[in-house]
């Protein structure tokens, strides 16, 4: 695509945009090193609307700025991730307590639509990065009974977290989170508000658990620094 031909928005948002989609879906990862000139390319714009883009992810701090690598996507220390998942199992533990208090019986169907698909690719071993999606859409499928502000909390403690291996490449894992799953389906459906938070705060540190069992898996980022080498995880 060339800059002419680029969405009908400013370019920095269009590159933005494209950045954040990239880092969502793991074609970009924690530790990659982003040269303004190959995403330029990538993106079919001039260096200067990726400059803005990079500017602003800095800003939410996305990215970092060093002397010696430029610009980096942000890898977190074993530490800091940990924090992570402590303030994502009592933020979207609160957000499953609040949707069964406001969950339609229509928005529980989304919910469970959105858990069998997240079952019938697991079963059918589909590739990990779209199980990680498919997670990621059922999680935000019960947030939806929340609010606004809510949902624009977890995703930005989603965002600001993406390891570049993800637990959804491994099968008993992935077993293992689905069954959680089923435990935090079963108390959206008796409406059990507390049960409902217990189990997703449950969940989510079982995941941290899970990620600590190999150095792979605890691994905030990929050992590559060049950008376009980055696989999705």
């Amino acid at each position: 695509m060339s800059e002419s031909d680029a969405p009908p928005k400013s370019r920095t948002a269009y590159v933005l945009d494209r950045l954040k989609a990239d880092l969502q879906q793991g074609v970009i990862n924690p530790g990659d090193q982003l040269r303004q000139t190959a995403i330029a390319k990538r993106y079919g714009v001039s260096p200067t609307p990726v400059r803005e883009a990079l500017r602003i992810l800095a800003a939410d701090g996305t990215i970092e700025y060093t002397s010696h690598r430029g610009a980096t996507v942000r890898d977190f220390t074993p530490e800091m991730a940990r924090d992570l998942y402590r303030m994502r199992a009592e933020l979207e533990g609160l957000a499953c307590e609040v949707a069964v208090e406001r969950m339609t019986d229509e928005r529980y169907a989304a919910v469970l639509a959105a858990n069998e698909r997240l079952v019938r690719a697991t079963a059918d071993g589909v590739e990990p990065a779209t199980l990680s999606l498919l997670n990621k859409d059922l999680h935000f499928s019960i947030y939806e009974s929340t609010s606004s502000v809510m949902i624009e909390g977890l995703q930005l403690l989603w965002a600001r977290f993406k390891p570049s291996v993800t637990l959804w490449g491994v099968t008993e894992f992935s077993q293992a989170l689905d069954h959680d799953h089923a435990g935090i389906l079963d108390a959206l459906a008796r409406r059990d508000g507390p049960a409902a938070r217990a189990a997703m705060h449950a969940h989510i540190m079982h995941a941290w658990e899970l990620r600590q069992t190999s150095k792979e898996l605890r691994a905030t980022g990929p050992t590559s620094t060049n950008e376009s080498d980055s696989e999705a995880s």
